[in-house]
């Protein structure tokens, strides 16, 4: 049984306010972009599920949405595999649109590369990402973040759709696990 995060959340990286006034902030700067222009945003699950809904509140110009679901954590992992997966693909034909990747989380930049290589194959008119947080001092794949939320540290975080082992998702803020007293299930 998984244990309450209290006892071993190290402290709160991001509070919901700091949040929701960056995310507003990415809203302004994505619908001045993107003005007359058709955006359609795409969702990577299931972690970006939060931030998708709440910067699509923050877009002002008429856009859609799509998703597609990534794996490359193994159950516990602190990190990335490597070994990427795209377990639910595009529903619907991206050619000559105007894509919005929308991601939680950027640490080694492996997987999105491989989310860009197989959607620009596709021919998008544009296809640019916009990602919560940016792990960059992790980086081992270069990738172009167009719109950044926050620059954090290499920490172990969780919260605001972020999982340990798929659970505290739906905490309104970002937090750092205590390493020294947490133990992944297995």
């Amino acid at each position: 049984m998984i244990e309450d995060y209290k006892n071993f959340l190290k402290e709160i990286l991001i509070d919901r306010s700091e949040l929701q006034a960056r995310i507003a902030e990415l809203g302004e700067e994505i619908s001045r972009d993107y003005k007359g222009k058709e955006l359609l945003m795409v969702c990577i699950l299931r972690g970006g599920v939060f931030f998708t809904v709440d910067l699509m509140k923050n877009v002002d110009i008429p856009h859609k949405v799509e998703f597609m679901a990534i794996s490359s954590y193994g159950a516990g992992a602190r990190e990335s595999t490597g070994d990427v997966r795209i377990t639910f693909d595009l529903q619907i034909n991206i050619r000559g649109k105007h894509v919005l990747l929308v991601e939680d989380i950027i640490d080694s930049g492996h997987t999105l590369a491989s989310v860009i290589e197989k959607l620009s194959v596709q021919a998008p008119a544009s296809l640019e990402i916009c990602a919560l947080l940016d792990k960059a001092s992790r980086r081992e794949v270069d990738v172009p973040i167009k719109y950044r939320g926050f620059n954090i540290e290499d920490k172990f975080v969780f919260g605001y759709g972020l999982d340990i082992d798929d659970y505290f998702r739906g905490l309104p803020f970002i937090g750092v696990v205590d390493l020294d007293k947490y133990e992944p299930a297995e």
